[in-house]
């Protein structure tokens, strides 16, 4: 059954009126909100280059390029709700609206085997990576750590892209701004105060990638639309799992 849609404050209607004020008014959030994404181990990076030496700026350094390599397949894989839950819900299907988000919430919950992923395989891939031996095991502390918060970065991102495909750029923008500022302060108290080093910003990022996991589900949770999240209802639906991966593994 279809049902009209409607539309609250954040939401853009791309089907009627102009398009370029729309177009730019959507993409521009949307833009930021990728180099936000990008920035976090930046930021990691000039926080312990600043306050805690050479060594450290060296470890974190190293696992940049496996880390914006992660950042950009899950962000990648997200797509595919993007695209499923925008068509649902443009055609005004609440059913397959609401099956399809809690297929994607569901299966950024069960994404949590990345934590042991990263446990186990951190070290022997910064091997192969040639990391230097004088670094690869602060390189490894804080890939460990940082892993921790994966399943809180694909909860983000999969709750993003739901709110996307309803033309909502600037929540999930704000909630990037929340957590990147809470990233740069949790880094600086971590390192200055407590001189936790390589250990303390990557303990800063994974509580920042926590903040943006709650807002966005908390969101998604006090919509009144078809893609109000009830935990209830995690479940997976194979049929949606399948165009989901469909879409974002070549995205």
């Amino acid at each position: 059954m279809s049902s009209t849609i409607k539309r609250n404050k954040y939401e853009i209607d791309m089907c009627n009126g102009t398009i370029m004020d729309k177009l730019i008014s959507f993409s521009l959030p949307l833009m930021l909100s990728g180099i936000l994404q990008l920035m976090f181990n930046a930021v990691d990076i000039i926080v312990i280059g600043r306050f805690s030496g050479s060594q450290s700026l060296a470890a974190v350094g190293s696992t940049t390029a496996l880390i914006n390599m992660f950042t950009n397949l899950f962000i990648g894989i997200s797509l595919g709700a993007n695209v499923l839950s925008a068509r649902f819900y443009a055609a005004g299907k609440d059913k397959e609206m609401s099956e399809t988000v809690h297929t994607a919430i569901t299966l950024a919950l069960i994404r949590i085997i990345m934590v042991f992923v990263g446990l186990i395989f951190a070290k022997p891939v910064l091997e192969l990576m040639d990391t230097p031996d004088d670094v690869i095991n602060l390189s490894t502390l804080y890939m460990r750590i940082y892993f921790m918060g994966m399943p809180f970065f694909m909860l983000y991102n999969y709750g993003a892209s739901i709110l996307r495909a309803v033309g909502d750029t600037k929540r999930p923008l704000f909630y990037l701004i929340v957590a990147g500022i809470a990233n740069a302060g949790l880094n600086m108290c971590l390192v200055i105060i407590f001189h936790l080093g390589v250990a303390g910003v990557a303990i800063g990022t994974v509580i920042s990638q926590l903040i943006s996991s709650i807002l966005v589900l908390r969101c998604l949770y006090r919509s009144e639309t078809s893609y109000q999240l009830r935990f209830s209802k995690l479940k997976i639906q194979k049929e949606y799992l399948k165009q989901i991966f469909q879409v974002g593994i070549p995205a």
